[in-house]
């Protein structure tokens, strides 16, 4: 019997025209873009449809989009009988995807997780300045030796794992001198890349601690229903489906460890999850699936050949 999970995009997987032939093709999708728009007083729908790339790809922009193409999938799939709660056994969302998750699973209205998000990128663009922070991907270690690599490098300055995407693929957050550094020393330890990613900030360690508290107030105003079925969550890796939790969890994922790698080992063991199935723009979960667990099946559902193809088999 296949057990499925739904999994929803981060940061780096926006891309100018997201969204847009799925607004053309299903009003259920037009209809989601308009929320959000009017959720965050601004035509973000025309950003995500026709740039230009460097707006969207701003933290403020690039994470209420990504979560509105993700949602905007899941209610087009609604509408052709594939309902979230009657077909997945979990949801799973990588850094920002959590929110989209969430939202997908009932836990939060559409208006409030596009503001959620909106509050979430600008407090972690605003935690450090520009320059001040960086990030890497140290490519071919493990995650114990990306950790060693990560505390040598760090000195006097920050410097540590932040995303562990999958066997041989974990990223490293914190001062810019830092994370340079830590480039330099994976190449000496066997990394068969390391190389600074084109962020603007250093998501997901100790400097983003300004974010996580920004969050916390944010999240204590909001509205929570339990969603309709268990979150497994990042900085866990595992799953929780209380309101009180999953808010103190989100709090903590602002300075944590994407644990990614830990979270699809769970699902589809311990969980029992034979398919993933990725929600909205871009195939990156879905390659990173495979890395985790060649046995899986993975699937991206974005588009509306995607969702066609979904829905016929």
């Amino acid at each position: 019997m296949t057990k499925t999970a739904f999994t929803f995009p981060g940061q780096g997987s926006q891309a100018v025209g997201m969204g847009k032939d799925l607004a053309e093709a299903f009003p259920e999708a037009r209809a989601v873009f308009d929320e959000v728009d009017e959720a965050l007083g601004q035509k973000l729908s025309t950003v995500m449809f026709e740039g230009p790339e460097d707006v969207l790809r701003l933290t403020e922009n690039a994470q209420p989009a990504l979560m509105a193409v993700s949602v905007a999938v899941v209610r087009v799939l609604a509408s052709r009988g594939i309902n979230l709660a009657a077909r997945a056994a979990y949801v799973a969302g990588h850094s920002l995807g959590e929110y989209s998750a969430l939202c997908a699973a009932g836990t939060f209205t559409l208006a409030d997780t596009a503001r959620l998000l909106r509050t979430r990128g600008q407090a972690m663009q605003k935690a450090v300045p520009v320059g001040h922070g960086a990030m890497a991907a140290l490519l071919g270690l493990d995650l114990d030796t990306a950790r060693a690599v990560a505390s040598e490098a760090a000195g006097s300055d920050v410097c540590e794992v932040a995303n562990d995407n999958a066997p041989g693929q974990v990223v490293v957050s914190g001062t810019t001198a830092a994370v340079e550094r830590a480039v330099d020393i994976a190449k000496g330890k066997g990394a068969k890349r390391a190389l600074l990613l084109p962020v603007s900030a250093p998501f997901h360690c100790s400097l983003m601690q300004p974010a996580a508290e920004a969050m916390q107030a944010a999240l204590s105003e909001v509205a929570m229903q339990a969603p309709v079925v268990p979150l497994v969550s990042n900085v866990l890796a595992a799953p929780i489906s209380d309101p009180e939790e999953i808010r103190r969890r989100l709090v903590e994922q602002v300075t944590g460890v994407v644990r990614w790698t830990e979270s699809i080992t769970w699902l589809t063991g311990e969980g029992g999850v034979t398919n993933l199935v990725e929600l909205g723009s871009g195939k990156v979960l879905t390659g990173l699936a495979k890395r985790i667990n060649g046995d899986v099946t993975a699937t991206a559902v974005g588009t509306p050949a995607d969702i066609d193809a979904f829905v016929g088999a």
